[in-house]
């Protein structure tokens, strides 16, 4: 079985109008149900992130100040993200949530797993909020992988429509995890460019495929499953990660690259035929963006079958 988390303690992350707001996903867990495809999922219970797994990728500093922010009554910490009186506890949910999975699948009990979680997190920085994102789910999930999980080569994919600065930012020097994201270009956050390729270490372990709005579906999903393919040949990885946004649907209000909802099965098949050949299947997949709500819906449906099928 697929591993899904999801909790109603999401919805305490509250954040009004803006765009990543409870809202956004409701629609989802609705349709999981309703289809049954949740019910074919295993269902953990878990824990919320330990203050030590945040500081695998967090300065002591940034965790502290996103408690006390909160415990104060919160409000935006920086100019796109929000902060409500339960979002430091929600976002600790959300990084335990991905933690659990890596936990859970690294260890065998599940092929993988989906984290229908909020808030999202790859463009959270060591030091700061940033772009909707408070705690970098992923990146804490791979700090637990290789810190204590015995994984000495994890690969994070991002396919997001904007870049995971905060992602690449926490393992740009790192020999022991790469990253690899597909995103609009130019775009927020700015960052991403082809020669954004790591430093030390990590030289090479990080590559970026910005894409120009209208180039064609296509011609994005063939860069895509060629470029992932050669990229997991030269990480050989022992865990996939992936950061799943869906924001680069053509009706996304944020973003848009212009694909159909299908093309995120094409996405999601071709990660799971690279963890088949370097993880033994070994893939956890975590929500990033996607603003409109049917369109997430459609994807995360088609995203979480692919995942069930090849777990069974």
């Amino acid at each position: 079985m697929t591993l899904l988390y999801y909790d109603p303690v999401f919805q305490e992350h509250v954040t009004g109008d803006h765009p990543e707001n409870g809202d956004r996903i409701l629609p989802v867990v609705r349709h999981l149900n309703f289809v049954a495809l949740d019910s074919c999922c295993r269902r953990p219970a878990w824990e919320p992130a330990s203050l030590e797994r945040l500081r695998y990728v967090h300065t002591p500093d940034y965790v502290d100040l996103i408690h006390h922010f909160a415990a104060s009554g919160g409000g935006y910490i920086e100019p796109d993200t929000v902060v409500s009186v339960r979002s430091y506890d929600v976002a600790r949910m959300a990084a335990g949530a991905v933690c659990d999975a890596v936990a859970r699948v690294v260890g065998g009990e599940d092929k993988n797993a989906f984290c229908l979680i909020r808030p999202p997190g790859h463009h959270a920085m060591p030091d700061h909020a940033m772009g909707f994102c408070l705690f970098n789910n992923i990146a804490v999930g791979a700090g637990v992988a290789t810190q204590e999980l015995g994984i000495e080569r994890a690969l994070i994919v991002d396919f997001d429509v904007h870049h995971g600065n905060g992602t690449q930012a926490m393992f740009w020097e790192a020999a022991d995890v790469g990253f690899l994201s597909m995103h609009r270009s130019p775009f927020y956050p700015g960052t991403g460019a082809a020669d954004e390729i790591g430093a030390g270490a990590g030289t090479g372990t990080t590559l970026n495929l910005p894409i120009t709005y209208g180039t064609p579906r296509d011609e994005q999903l063939r860069l895509f499953e060629r470029e992932v393919k050669r990229f997991a040949e030269k990480i050989r990885p022992q865990l996939i990660l992936v950061s799943a946004g869906f924001d680069a649907h053509k009706d996304d209000p944020i973003g848009s690259l212009g694909l159909e909802s299908d093309d995120f099965g094409v996405l999601t098949r071709c990660l799971l035929d690279v963890a088949e050949e370097h993880t033994d299947g070994k893939l956890v997949s975590v929500l990033e963006g996607g603003y409109n709500p049917d369109a997430l819906t459609d994807c995360v449906g088609i995203h979480l079958e692919a995942l069930l099928t090849k777990a069974c």
